[in-house]
């Protein structure tokens, strides 16, 4: 008894095992090749919205500014995640060191958090480009733009500062096996022992803010921006705003659905593949379709590639 307490009063600093679906070596070798399919696709559209954004001077407006960031926080969300994972899932040992486990959910949750306040943003941008088009360049300033940047990133990093600091106290007891691709703070929290009901709140609470308030807050500017489009008398005029808009709305739901998913609906709802499927699809999948969906209903976009590609 004596034993199995001092047991229990240990600090685990060894090394975590990811089961992910190790015991499914065919859906492995499928996951591998659209994660690293991808992984590929979101670092090259991404860095394609960012290349041109910068060098093609008709793009220097906020709403490809903060596209820009957005592109930026898709790049180092996956690359966080995406390396370690595909090369994890061709060797027969699952292993992640304890610091390589609290690094990579600490980066995954800062650039997740932060991709929520930017998306909240966006849709600010919009409603601002719709709503008020005549006061539009002096309602998004540049100052205004990059405070406006600057605390996206800022509360992301911080929020995922207080969670990984309360998750590093959590007595872990020897437990090393974590049933999920990545080390993500739900699944982390899971293998700790203990009373981890504050934690379990505080993540629930975060999730609520970061979650469901951002998402509350778009639909609520998008309500305005439809109002306003149906106002517009030139159909040309209604089908660019809506074009434009109905890129950032599916960009949301894509998002936020597959979040909310995985860390506010009941895990007796759903099963541990479900979720751990839900996280990939957000922090990949979805990551992948940003700039395709930007790109592919957007004009300006296009315009600028064919006079970058004319130049070169």
């Amino acid at each position: 008894m004596n034993r199995e307490l001092s047991w229990e009063n240990q600090s685990f600093q060894g090394e975590f095992i990811l089961l992910g679906v190790a015991d499914r070596p065919r859906l492995e070798k499928l996951l591998f090749a659209l994660v690293l399919f991808c992984y590929l696709m979101v670092l090259l559209g991404n860095t394609t919205i960012i290349v041109v954004s910068r060098l093609d001077p008709g793009l220097h407006t906020p709403m490809y500014f903060f596209l820009s960031n957005l592109s930026l926080v898709d790049i180092c969300f996956t690359t966080s995640i995406g390396p370690r994972m595909l090369v994890t899932f061709w060797r027969k040992s699952k292993t992640i060191t304890y610091g390589g486990c609290v690094a990579e959910l600490f980066l995954a949750l800062a650039l997740g958090a932060t991709e929520c306040t930017l998306l909240t943003v966006m849709a600010y941008d919009r409603y601002a480009a719709v709503c008020h088009p005549l006061h539009y360049t002096i309602i998004m300033s540049h100052v205004l733009c990059f405070a406006m940047a600057a605390v996206c990133w800022i509360s992301g990093f911080g929020l995922s500062l207080v969670h990984t600091v309360m998750i590093v106290k959590l007595p872990l007891c020897g437990r090393n096996q974590i049933d999920h691709f990545f080390c993500e703070l739900p699944a982390f929290v899971k293998v700790a022992c203990g009373d981890t009901t504050f934690d379990e709140k505080m993540i629930y609470s975060s999730a609520v803010v970061y979650l469901l308030i951002p998402a509350s807050l778009i639909m609520v500017s998008y309500g305005y921006i439809a109002a306003a489009v149906m106002r517009i008398r030139s159909a040309e005029g209604r089908k660019k705003a809506f074009n434009t808009c109905s890129s950032h709305l599916m960009v949301v739901w894509l998002f936020f659905g597959s979040a909310i998913f995985s860390y506010l609906l009941p895990r007796s709802t759903s099963s541990p593949d479900e979720v751990k499927l839900s996280s990939l699809f957000y922090t990949f999948v979805n990551t992948m379709l940003n700039p395709l969906i930007y790109t592919l209903r957007n004009k300006e976009v296009h315009k600028a590639l064919r006079r970058l590609l004319k130049k070169t």
